[in-house]
């Protein structure tokens, strides 16, 4: 077998490890780093057929985050979902990775041709590839940080990789191991303040609105919502059922809050506060109403198939209120001064709450005020006048009627999109559940 010698250049490579180096100091993001530095290996003349990369992300909804590069057809990213339902876990199992992991090595080799075993299930899509050699490895980037990088590099070059280009890979590896960490700490920053705090309370963190006090008067449309009947669930199941109920009622219920315009600013206990900010003028706020009504509309599908579900279980249904507004709140920093939290505030706030407690009092799950439904359009069935707290005249109290509840095609295809799992994800549930407990913890050490 003739050997495939690249003659790499000392002085191309030179010129990928300096722009990795300067990628991280200017905060790139994982996904620019390793596109570029895929394509820049590739322009450097390095023979390189495929590349995979995943990197651990800290993140409390996703394991790792993938990359896949393949010649002539670009990169695919691959978001990796941490749950306990994996079907396959021995797909890890038998992968080179765990191989790495269990046994301490840093990388493996294996030339590859039609009569190679399959060692590992990805040699059978190697060699309908034409790849002739592969070489993975783990590299963490430090023993108490949990997190790391682990890939692969294959090529279909003629007798394999060449020794100047093991020592090429070698030498970027650790250049994109240093840009990778950089902006996996970013990722997790932002990934971590998304998650806890909401996408808009986030970017303003990071972009400095870190002082109590800072903030601003927004008007939107509001959504308080609440689960019904908590406590006295509390008192009967325990805790570890009562707070597995409740997740259920939150993936339910403020899944669709999240997105299309609105956020869900807090998590109140048993209940939560979304909100769509909107301008002062009709159209913007009429916008930021109907993207809430949808939201309504595919919160209550979702609650009627959450129940239907519990219903088979032999379980309790679970009952909710939902209150509707629309008005001008004040959204700023406060609390301690070491300890500070963003929030919306204000009379506008108060009444939704109000709003969403008068849903006992009608015996309606969803209650809104004149100015919401003014701005939805559609059918609604007034409830009554009722004084709220603060307000100085009696409000208008509406509720939307069965034919204004009911999803149109559009929203309902939207409502299962939420709840779609892309074919990478399903890739990290095989790595999940069913794993020797040893297996759980080598993972661990590299994706947590």
């Amino acid at each position: 077998m003739t050997i495939h010698h690249s003659r790499v250049s000392s002085h191309l490579l030179d010129r990928v490890s300096g722009w990795l180096k300067q990628t991280a100091l200017n905060g790139d993001s994982l996904e620019t780093i390793v596109t570029g530095f895929c394509e820049r290996l590739a322009a450097a003349g390095l023979p390189l057929s495929r590349i995979h990369l995943s990197f651990s992300m800290l993140h409390p909804l996703y394991d790792a985050l993938g990359f896949t590069w393949l010649r002539g057809q670009g990169m695919t990213v691959e978001g990796y979902r941490a749950d306990e339902d994996d079907d396959d876990a021995n797909r890890f199992l038998k992968s080179p990775y765990y191989y790495l992991l269990s046994n301490n090595l840093d990388h493996l080799r294996r030339q590859i041709t039609p009569l190679t075993p399959n060692e590992f299930p990805i040699f059978e899509e190697l060699k309908a590839m034409g790849t002739t050699d592969y070489i993975a490895f783990v590299q963490s980037f430090g023993e108490a940080s949990g997190q790391g990088m682990i890939g692969s590099w294959a090529t279909d070059a003629p007798g394999g990789f060449g020794d100047d280009v093991i020592d090429a890979l070698l030498r970027v590896q650790n250049s994109l191991a240093v840009a990778a960490k950089m902006a996996v700490l970013g990722k997790l920053a932002d990934n971590m303040l998304t998650t806890y705090l909401g996408a808009n309370s986030g970017k303003r963190v990071l972009s400095g609105q870190v002082r109590r006090g800072d903030g601003e008067t927004i008007r939107a449309a509001l959504v308080m919502a609440d689960m019904r009947q908590s406590t006295m669930l509390a008192e009967k199941e325990g805790r570890q059922v009562y707070i597995d109920t409740l997740n259920e009622f939150f993936d339910a219920i403020a899944t669709p809050f999240n997105g299309e315009g609105g956020e869900i600013l807090s998590f109140l206990g048993d209940g939560f506060l979304a909100v769509y900010p909107c301008g002062r003028h009709r159209e913007p706020s009429q916008v930021a109403v109907h993207s809430a009504m949808t939201a309504v509309r595919q919160a209550t599908a979702r609650m009627e198939q959450l129940n239907t579900t519990r219903r088979k279980k032999g379980l309790s249904e679970i009952r909710y209120g939902i209150g509707l507004h629309v008005g001008n709140v004040m959204f700023g920093n406060v609390g301690l001064k070491d300890r500070l939290t963003f929030s919306a505030f204000g009379s506008a706030v108060n009444e939704v709450q109000r709003l969403q407690t008068l849903t006992k009092k009608f015996n309606s799950p969803i209650v809104a005020s004149q100015s919401f439904a003014g701005y939805s359009g559609g059918e609604w069935e007034t409830l009554g006048d009722e004084k709220l707290r603060g307000v100085r005249q009696k409000v208008t109290l509406l509720k939307p009627s069965d034919a204004h509840l009911q999803l149109d095609y559009a929203e309902t295809m939207q409502s299962k999109a939420l709840e779609t799992r892309s074919e990478a994800e399903q890739v990290m549930l095989l790595y999940r559940n069913n794993r020797k407990p040893q297996t759980r913890d080598l993972w661990n050490k590299l994706l947590q």
